[in-house]
């Protein structure tokens, strides 16, 4: 199963080298990896996805609070959160495909970056479902090219 970790850290050299070498030295695969400041200065939120089962991420969460410089960790995986992800596509778009693929960008609330004779390159934000949607739906006119962000993510303020 697929989990989303929120990792609050301590904003210094070396400490993403130890987190991946953490996941790294057991075996384990990082998905998708985000790090940026917070507002709190020193410190930075790592948005960490990767697949386990439950056994498997109860010994990652402990590993990581294990590190000093990890502040907090948080499984958003049980708790109701807001993921986002921004990709980059770039599509053929033949003369006669491109109004079907403008109609799908249109249903995705993608926005068109750039346009050639024969190919497009679209921008797309969402969560992990959205996004897979979308590169499922264009792989079949020809998908050029991918660049993702990686999945940032934020636990809701209400948890009911």
């Amino acid at each position: 199963m697929r989990h989303t970790l929120s990792v609050m850290v301590e904003n210094e050299p070396g400490v993403l080298s130890r987190v991946v070498g953490l996941f790294s030295g057991r075996g384990f695969n990082i998905e998708s990896l985000n790090v940026a400041p917070t507002l709190e200065e020193g410190v930075s939120l790592m948005t960490i996805t990767t697949v386990g089962d439950e056994q498997i991420i109860e010994q990652i969460v402990k590993q990581l609070r294990k590190l000093v410089t990890v502040i907090k960790v948080v499984d958003l995986t049980e708790l109701k959160s807001v993921e986002r992800e921004m990709v980059l596509l770039k599509v053929n778009a033949e003369d006669a495909k491109r109004a079907e693929i403008l109609r799908i960008v249109d249903i995705f609330r993608c926005k068109v970056v750039d346009v050639s004779v024969d190919e497009l390159t679209l921008e797309v934000t969402g969560d992990h479902g959205k996004i897979d949607a979308l590169i499922n739906l264009l792989s079949r006119f020809g998908i050029k090219e991918v660049a993702r962000t990686g999945t940032v993510a934020m636990k809701r303020a209400l948890q009911v």
